[in-house]
């Protein structure tokens, strides 16, 4: 008489694994998030953390702006990793880990199938600027020329392959303009969305000598594997990621970078 019972209760013992295994193949991406209080956001490029004493620094790119925004948004708190190397956040999304990312993707760039691709509004190429008096008119005169860059900028590695410009990493975009207003370097090559804002100060109208935009990628934040309800909400998310949410961006990052070289000039500018 045992028998069929036993039968019945593993019956049941199977079918509530298998409920709870579907469950969880259910379970959203921000199911975790919501547990820990943490938003795992993958970044192409994580920020050195500051520390007391350190130099403020803003960072080159802007997804700290939105990986912050998001979180906020979702009420928790954010966490920053990097994105895993080749392309970009797939290898680190796959692992689940992080829990979203966001990365820069040039137009036409392949997708795996179970990964969603939410658009943030904001897309930049790479511009030069330089002193109005330059020699430099096009990319090509870039060779052989000393171009600062800035760590985490994408345009690192690519002015030295494409043009032969020796190149010079600095830690921040302030260094990196400074070094261009004290003569250390010919030229420096920082996104075009926020250099055009920056052209706009008086203070920087020595330095307006520009070359076109090129390179042109969009920052997305990519979701795999996400449930109806995870990617309705993070789409209403990013629909406040509009223009006037990116022209507070820009106005901010413009006026802090600009603050932060301002402080760091201890020396005329080179004439």
């Amino acid at each position: 008489m045992m028998k069929p019972v036993r039968r019945l209760l593993s019956l049941l013992l199977i079918c509530t694994l298998g409920v709870g295994m579907q469950a969880g193949a259910r379970a959203g991406v921000l199911d975790n998030a919501n547990r820990s209080g943490k938003l795992r956001v993958g970044l192409d490029y994580v920020p050195p953390t500051y520390k007391g004493g350190m130099k403020f620094r803003t960072p080159e790119s802007v997804d700290t702006v939105l990986a912050d925004d998001l979180a906020a948004q979702l009420k928790l708190s954010s966490a920053y990793q990097k994105n895993g190397s080749g392309n970009g956040a797939m290898p680190a999304l796959k692992n689940g880990r992080p829990d979203v990312s966001l990365t820069l993707a040039a137009d036409g760039e392949a997708v795996a199938a179970d990964t969603v691709v939410i658009p943030t509004g904001y897309s930049a190429g790479g511009m030069a600027i330089m002193r109005t008096d330059t020699t430099i008119k096009k990319w090509e005169d870039l060779k052989g020329r000393t171009v600062c860059v800035s760590e985490g900028s994408p345009y690192v590695g690519t002015l030295a392959a494409r043009y032969g410009a020796s190149e010079k990493v600095m830690r921040a975009p302030a260094d990196s303009l400074l070094a261009v207003r004290i003569g250390e370097c010919d030229a420096t090559v920082h996104d075009d969305a926020m250099m055009k804002e920056l052209l706009k100060l008086p203070e920087w109208k020595k330095f307006s000598a520009q070359l076109a935009p090129t390179g042109r990628q969009a920052l997305v934040l990519k979701v795999r594997g996400a449930d109806a309800s995870d990617l309705a909400t993070l789409r209403q998310i990013a629909a406040r990621w509009n223009d006037g949410f990116w022209g507070s961006v820009k106005k901010k990052w413009v006026n802090n970078v600009a603050f932060e070289v301002y402080l760091d000039q201890n020396v005329p500018d080179c004439h």
